[in-house]
Formats: C-alpha cells, structure tokens, sequence
C-alpha cells in the first residue's frame, strides 16, 4: 500500500508570497478507504477485548455450576490479568522493532485460540489455563491498537481518534454484563467465549488484507531477553501480592510480603539494566529516560493504577442449577 505523503510529523513553517510565516501540516498518510477500514477492524478488535472481560464475569456462575471448581474460580480472571499486564510492555517493544501489523495480527490469533479452547474446556482447570492463553493475545489488542492510531494519522488527527477508542470501553461496560447474561439464559456459557470467533475472524480479515504494514522504525533488531524475563519476575509477583492481599492472605502475613519483596528486586534490577543497556546503545523494552517526560510518567501511572486496582470478586455467588 502507498502512503500519500511522507513528510515528517511536525508542521513546518513556511512562507507565503507576501512574507508572512504560514504552518504546513502534514497530509494524510494513507488513503481514506485505507484509513476507515483499518479503524474499523482495529475498533472492532478494541470492543472483542474490552467485550470479553464484562461477558465472562456475567457468566461465572454458571460456569461454575458446569465445571465446579468453586475454590479456583477467582483464578479464571487471575490469570487472564497475569498474562495480559505482563505482556504488554514486551508487544510494544515487539512492535516497534517488526511492526504493528504482524505483531497486532498474532495477538488476534492467539486470543482468537484462547477464546476457542476456553469454550470447549471442560474443567475448571482447563478453563483457567485457557483463559491465560487467552490473556497472552489479549496483551497486544489494546496496546497496539493505541499505537496504530498514532502511526495512522497526523497529530493534528490523532486526538479525535482517541477519544473513539476510548468511547469502545463506554459501550462495552454497558452491553457486556446484559450481553453475557443473555448468552447465558437463552444458551449456554460456553458462547460467552465462542461469540469472539466470528466478530475477530471478520477483524482479522479486514486487517490482513487492508491495513497498511505500518513498518518498525529500527534498521536492526536486537531483542532484550533479560529485561523481559526481569520484567515477567517483578510483575507476576506483584499482581499475585496484590490479588492475594485482604483475601486469602493478610496483609502483612510472610507470602504477601515474600511476593512484594522478589518483586521490588525484580524490577529494580529491571530499571538498572534497562538504563544500563539504553546507555550502551542497545533496544531496551522501556527506556528509562521517557520518564524525563512528565506528560509519559504521568499517563503510565495513571495505567499501572488502572491495572493494579483489587477487582472485586462476589464471595456469594450462588450454584445456578
């Protein structure tokens, strides 16, 4: 596909016949049917994502009428949100380097997979590692979905588009509960999981065939498999401390300061080696020096908040015959 202009992202000064300064922003880069069309299978994907989280927890009491398992069913979000956070930082660095397109491409397929398998489980045990597989692909939806409104549109655009992405979580907190509930009633709960494969297969086409390929900016790529195996260490722990905590451990009790404490090291060695390799002119997941931008530290804390919130589980959820 052929981009339309490729001059740079900021406006350029010019100068009119009379003298007087004038700003030239930049032209689309990409055709308008390319445009639409690839927001289209973007947002559609955005709304599969955001759409599963509220339909699955509708559905639990049922699934555990079916499966049992009582005692493990927190895990069935658990490790849904284990897998998604830690993955995201390692997509978005993944993007960069190959691209938006075939990274963006594998997280549909593998949520495709997951969502296909978590349907046909048939114990609560299956169900939970699905739903991690699951969470794998879902790690790249959103992330890269942001990031491809950023490479598909000048900035002068990019801010309208924003605020579209945004309203798919608005609509999907207001269908997703009545959606799962009527799945659940008038069919059964397993299509809570297969309802993604028809809605993603049709996003997947339309991506494959008509979105641009959104090249990575970096001539060599070099992966930094420390720094994600240091980042995977510091965040499963924190995520589980946070889980646990006030539930089924105290506070202050030996696990939950255990898991806090491997965590703190982890990703303080992950802090100290990223800028170490940053300073060597390597590929670091997330160079340190971004958070000298005070707009960037802002919005990730604002994100890592989002994440690490207690999601709030019903402790009387009751055996649905």
């Amino acid at each position: 596909m052929k981009t339309i202009s490729a001059q740079s992202d900021v406006a350029v000064l010019t100068s009119d016949q009379s003298g007087k300064v004038v700003e030239d922003y930049e032209q689309p880069r990409f055709s308008r049917r390319e445009t639409l069309l690839t927001m289209f299978g973007v947002l559609m994907v955005m709304l599969l994502a955001s759409l599963d989280q509220t339909i699955v927890s509708t559905a639990m009491p049922r699934v555990i009428a079916d499966l049992h398992g009582f005692d493990r069913y927190t895990w069935v979000s658990t490790a849904y949100l284990l897998t998604s956070t830690v993955m995201v930082p390692i997509y978005g660095k993944l993007s960069d380097l190959f691209g938006r397109k075939p990274i963006f491409l594998f997280g549909v397929v593998v949520f495709l997979i997951g969502s296909a398998l978590s349907g046909a489980s048939q114990s609560m045990n299956q169900l939970i590692a699905f739903r991690a597989l699951q969470g794998i692909g879902a790690g790249a939806l959103m992330p890269i979905a942001i990031a491809i409104v950023g490479d598909l549109f000048t900035p002068r655009e990019r801010g309208k588009w924003q605020g579209v992405t945004g309203g798919v979580w608005g609509i999907s907190a207001i269908i997703g509960p009545t959606l799962g509930g009527w799945i659940t009633q008038n069919t059964s709960w397993r299509w809570v999981f297969y309802v993604n494969l028809p809605i993603g297969i049709a996003a997947l086409l339309v991506l494959i065939f008509l979105m641009p390929t959104l090249r990575g900016r970096a001539k060599e790529v070099s992966i930094d498999y420390v720094g994600a195996a240091l980042l995977v260490l510091g965040t499963v722990p924190l995520l589980l401390g946070f889980t646990w905590a006030g539930s089924q451990y105290d506070w202050l009790s030996p696990q939950i300061f255990g898991l806090f404490s491997v965590a703190i090291i982890a990703l303080v060695s992950f802090i100290v080696y990223e800028a170490w390799l940053e300073r060597r002119g390597g590929q670091p997941i997330i160079e340190p020096s971004l958070f000298k931008n005070s707009i960037f530290s802002v919005s990730t804390s604002l994100q890592v908040r989002h994440y690490l919130m207690p999601r709030h589980t019903p402790t009387n959820i009751e055996t649905v015959s």
